[in-house]
């Protein structure tokens, strides 16, 4: 692991680093805010998973965070969204290839190679963190996304029971199997069998029995995908029947862009805070 950046911020010091992925074969890049805390102490962590075309840098530089990360003595993790490179593969669209990883691990080419965000996000990346980050306690995690990433924190929470003691999202992709951007992702990561796509589809997994305690997710009324892309009546029903406690909160007038997940995040990370301190 290598830094690239430091930097004195809402007293704590916020990171960016890079290193060597054995999973995606290429470089990868994340941040991390770590507040100030007494020696030897230990702080939960809470992963944000950004959406299409963004890289760490988004909610890095935009998701004001820190403040409340500070006050509530949490460590936050923001990884990249796909992997990068001259040789990756990629596509024309924006929704589909680099920026565009879906938080899947690919089987079809030539995607496979290198598309392994799943291990990376569930596996690679929380074992750097721990060996790298002696104030991260990997006991108490929590994760929260937005818009495909989003999707990403639904998922691989529901996938991981036990692993994260708080959930969260703003304006997640709630069922991919149910929308464009998800239809062309998993087809085009994962091939035309949709049996493959259930693990990889928030809905599905509760269907299909996955639990979480409880959610939080917010959702701009003037979220212009709100209707094509997003669906959140379809989480809100599949929790309903599931008897999972999910709040979800329609927000007038707030749209699909930073300053709305910057307008709630104090709320999210408190949310986080509460529960990642039992």
């Amino acid at each position: 692991m290598e830094q690239v950046s430091s930097n004195r911020a809402h007293g704590g010091t916020q990171g960016v680093y890079t290193h060597q992925s054995a999973v995606t074969g290429t470089p990868m890049t994340f941040s991390v805010f770590v507040p100030d805390h007494a020696v030897g102490a230990k702080l939960p962590v809470l992963w944000f998973l950004s959406g299409l075309t963004c890289t760490h840098a988004n909610v890095t530089e935009k998701g004001e965070f820190r403040a409340a990360c500070a006050q509530h003595g949490i460590i936050s993790i923001a990884p990249d969204t796909s992997p990068r490179g001259d040789d990756v593969p990629d596509d024309e669209g924006y929704d589909f290839g680099k920026g565009a990883g879906f938080y899947v691990d690919a089987t079809e080419a030539p995607w496979a190679a290198n598309f392994q965000m799943r291990s990376y996000i569930e596996q690679e990346l929380p074992a750097l963190i721990g060996a790298e980050f002696p104030a991260a306690d990997m006991a108490r995690q929590g994760i929260t996304g937005h818009s495909m990433g989003g999707h990403g924190a639904l998922t691989i929470a529901l996938r991981n029971p036990g692993r994260f003691k708080s959930v969260s999202a703003f304006a997640p992709i709630v069922s991919p199997m149910n929308c464009p951007w998800g239809e062309k992702a998993l087809g085009g990561y994962l091939g035309a069998d949709q049996a493959h796509w259930r693990q990889y589809d928030a809905c599905a997994l509760i269907e299909d029995g996955a639990r979480l305690p409880d959610l939080l997710v917010d959702q701009g009324e003037a979220d212009n995908f709100l209707h094509q892309q997003l669906k959140p009546g379809l989480l809100v029903l599949a929790c309903k029947k599931a008897g999972i406690a999910a709040t979800v909160r329609m927000q007038p007038g707030y749209d699909h862009s930073y300053y709305f997940i910057a307008s709630f995040m104090a709320d999210h990370v408190a949310w986080h805070g509460e529960r990642l301190k039992r």
